[in-house]
């Protein structure tokens, strides 16, 4: 089962597209994205990643935006590098943030064992509890953007 809005994110350790380690509390000092996504290089996921990165500068004044996937970090920052992505890619590769939060997605393309992230957003307030939360209905289904913005902003607060 999903996290919920409420619920404390887990302090978990996961390594960026630099094979750096980054603990998801670093990211709440003020309200954050969490973006799962199932692939790096997979069409909607470069859609939804490029997204975001064309929103930074609307959603910056308001807090940040990490990207968790299942891919190696190796993969996560050629993915980066090629399309432009300066936000930090976290590699969940041994799957712990995917069953933490309740968003693995078991069987992806209809591959028996080929465990991803379900495509989800949580916003974290800096208090580190879930403001937002959003599972998508298929993996083809990306977030509603604007939405998501608002929901970093309500973070946020005056």
């Amino acid at each position: 089962m999903a996290l919920k809005v409420g619920d404390s994110i887990p302090d978990l350790t996961l390594y960026d597209q630099s094979r750096k380690p980054r603990k998801l509390s670093e990211f709440t000092t003020s309200p954050t994205v969490l973006a799962f996504f199932p692939g790096a290089f997979t069409s909607v996921c470069t859609k939804e990643m490029c997204t975001f990165r064309d929103m930074l500068s609307n959603l910056a004044p308001l807090g940040k935006v990490v990207g968790i996937s299942v891919d190696s970090p190796f993969s996560l920052s050629a993915f980066a590098q090629s399309n432009g992505i300066t936000f930090p890619l976290l590699s969940d590769y041994d799957r712990k943030a995917c069953r933490a939060f309740g968003v693995e997605f078991q069987n992806f393309v209809d591959m028996p064992g080929y465990t991803v992230a379900h495509r989800s957003i949580f916003v974290v307030g800096n208090d580190g509890k879930i403001k937002y939360a959003w599972l998508a209905p298929n993996q083809g289904v990306e977030p509603n953007y604007s939405e998501v913005q608002e929901e970093l902003k309500k973070a946020k607060g005056p």
